[in-house]
C-alpha cells in the first residue's frame, strides 16, 4: 500500500507540473496573439506614414521642376530673325590700320528681344564675281539683343594699294546668323581690293559684338 500510495503521489506531481507548463503556454500564446495585431497595426501605420511623405516629396519635386521649367520657357528669348533687322553698313577705317574696316550694324526693330550670336554671312560682290569672307576665329558669345538695340561687326580688307585698278567692289551682302535669308547694301569702304593670287580670301569678318554695341 505504501508503494502504491507514493507512486499515485508522483503521478500527482507530474500531472500538476504538466497543468503549470501548459497554463504559462497558453498565456504566452494569449499574450502573443495580442501583441501581435499591435505590432502589425503599428508597421502598417508606419508604413502608411511613409508613403504619404514620399508622395508629398514627389509632388513638390514635381512642382518644382515644373516652375523652373515654365520659368525658363518665359525668360528664353527666341534668334534674331532678318526681317525683324534693320542692316546698315559704314566705313569705320582707322588711320595707321593695316586693313580697312566696315562696320555693319544691325538693329532690332521686331518689337520683342531677340537672340543673336556668332557671325554673320558676309560676301561681296564684285566685278570679277563674289567674294565671301572668312571668320577670324574670335569668341563668339550670345548677345540678347533688346528691341530698338543695336550691335555691330567688322569687315577686314586689305587696302588697294598696288597701283593697279585692282578688283572693283559693287555691293554687299550680309546674312544674320542662323539665317538664310540675306540682304544686299550699297559698299561703303574702299572702290577696291588688290588682286590675290587665289590662294583665300583677303576679306575676314568678325563675331557679332566685335565692332561695339550701340544705343
Amino acid at each position: 500500500m505504501r508503494v502504491n500510495k507514493l507512486t499515485i503521489a508522483a503521478l500527482a506531481v507530474v500531472a500538476g507540473l504538466s497543468l503549470t507548463a501548459c497554463q504559462n503556454d497558453d498565456d504566452a500564446a494569449a499574450t502573443g496573439q495580442s501583441d501581435s495585431p499591435a505590432s502589425s497595426s503599428s508597421s502598417s501605420s508606419s508604413s502608411s506614414s511613409g508613403g504619404s511623405d514620399s508622395d508629398g516629396s514627389a509632388q513638390g519635386t514635381a512642382e518644382d521642376s515644373a516652375g523652373e521649367s515654365s520659368g525658363q520657357e518665359q525668360s528664353a528669348t527666341g534668334k534674331c530673325r532678318t526681317d525683324e533687322l534693320e542692316v546698315t553698313a559704314q566705313d569705320n577705317t582707322i588711320d595707321g590700320d593695316e586693313d580697312n574696316t566696315v562696320a555693319v550694324t544691325f538693329t532690332n526693330g521686331g518689337g520683342r528681344d531677340c537672340s543673336i550670336a556668332g557671325f554673320a554671312g558676309v560676301d561681296l560682290k564684285t566685278n570679277s564675281g563674289t567674294v565671301s569672307a572668312e571668320r577670324t576665329g574670335e569668341p563668339a558669345p550670345a548677345t540678347v539683343l533688346k528691341d530698338g538695340k543695336s550691335v555691330s561687326f567688322f569687315i577686314s580688307y586689305p587696302a588697294n594699294d598696288t597701283g593697279g585698278s585692282g578688283v572693283r567692289i559693287t555691293g554687299l551682302v550680309v546674312t544674320p546668323p542662323n539665317e538664310t535669308k540675306s540682304v544686299t547694301l550699297d559698299w561703303p569702304g574702299a572702290a577696291s581690293l588688290p588682286v590675290t593670287d587665289g590662294s583665300g580670301t583677303p576679306v575676314k569678318v568678325g563675331p557679332i559684338g566685335s565692332a561695339g554695341q550701340g544705343d
